[in-house]
């Protein structure tokens, strides 16, 4: 089906079958432009968006245009500002935490992938490293979450691997299984610092997994989020995590609708068009000139 006519349709009209259509388009794009660096497309807006959001949900100070600025340049504009160190080289972690996900998106879910993008992501934060924590490697001192008893650090292996047993990595999944297994994860609580960003890059990759559309959390939503993820891990009752989990897809649809559309079907067959006559014209004068050949007498000796 044209993706255009498809991309008409509001989020809540998309069937299983656009959603699955618009969702291998979107991970085509992702690993074009991730491996050409393109800065412009959709893959740039969505590493800016994820990082930015998820981020900032932590206490990041930054603001969208300075994440913006250390993605497409590697530098930050500081007009006077003081930034944080931890700050600026978790959003690049991040970055790297991202385009590691990419890459291993063919590979279904383990404790080793999870472990790679947590490393990804702290492993070059300074202020962890002098605290002893565990980069890319699960938690060694216990760690508590408002009401929620996470798991102990003798606990993490073994209930990380029932997590994945029971969610089965091979396997597509609902909203409703996603809002279960991100609920689980952070209960779990498996590493030191960083549950929540790896939480939310799970969720990511697991969507794209599932051919479903990406659910990104806006900052702007946190309250609302931590309040459905609490329901959820404390009452075992998901619906209201499954409706903001929602919400937040239909808002990062409207984003991808615009890098998705394409807007150079017309060009490229005028384009055709162009190529094809000058063809025929090359073809033309090329016969003309074999014919005048042939018409032309030898010189006599």
């Amino acid at each position: 089906m044209n993706i255009n006519k498809i991309l008409e349709n509001s989020f809540h009209e998309l069937s299983t079958y656009d959603e699955e259509t618009l969702v291998k388009q979107l991970k085509e794009r992702f690993k074009i432009e991730h491996e050409k660096m393109d800065r412009s497309g959709i893959y740039a807006k969505t590493q800016k968006l994820m990082a930015y959001n998820s981020n900032k949900i932590e206490g990041s100070t930054l603001t969208p245009d300075q994440t913006a600025s250390l993605f497409d340049t590697g530098t930050i504009l500081a007009d006077g500002e003081i930034f944080k160190a931890k700050d600026i080289e978790e959003m690049t972690g991040h970055f790297a935490m991202f385009n590691e996900m990419l890459k291993t998106l063919h590979e279904p879910l383990s404790e080793d992938l999870i472990k790679k993008f947590h490393f990804r992501l702290k492993s070059g934060v300074f202020e962890d490293l002098a605290n002893g924590y565990p980069v890319g490697e699960y938690k060694n001192r216990l760690n508590q979450v408002a009401n929620i008893k996470t798991a102990r650090p003798d606990e993490v292996s073994d209930r990380m691997k029932e997590l994945l047993q029971n969610y089965d990595p091979e396997k597509k999944h609902t909203v409703e299984g996603l809002a279960r297994f991100h609920a689980a994860y952070e209960t779990i609580h498996p590493f030191q610092d960083g549950n929540g960003r790896t939480g939310r890059l799970l969720l990511l990759r697991e969507c794209l997994a599932s051919d479903i559309i990406p659910v990104i959390i806006q900052d702007e939503n946190k309250l609302e989020y931590y309040h459905a993820l609490n329901t959820a891990q404390t009452k075992k009752e998901y619906k209201e995590l499954c409706q903001f989990f929602e919400k937040e897809q239909a808002k990062y649809y409207s984003v991808l609708k615009d890098f998705l559309y394409e807007y150079t079907k017309e060009p490229l067959s005028a384009l055709d068009g162009m190529i094809s006559d000058t063809k025929k014209e090359l073809s033309l004068e090329t016969r003309n000139h074999s014919e005048s050949l042939s018409n032309t007498e030898p010189e006599r000796s």
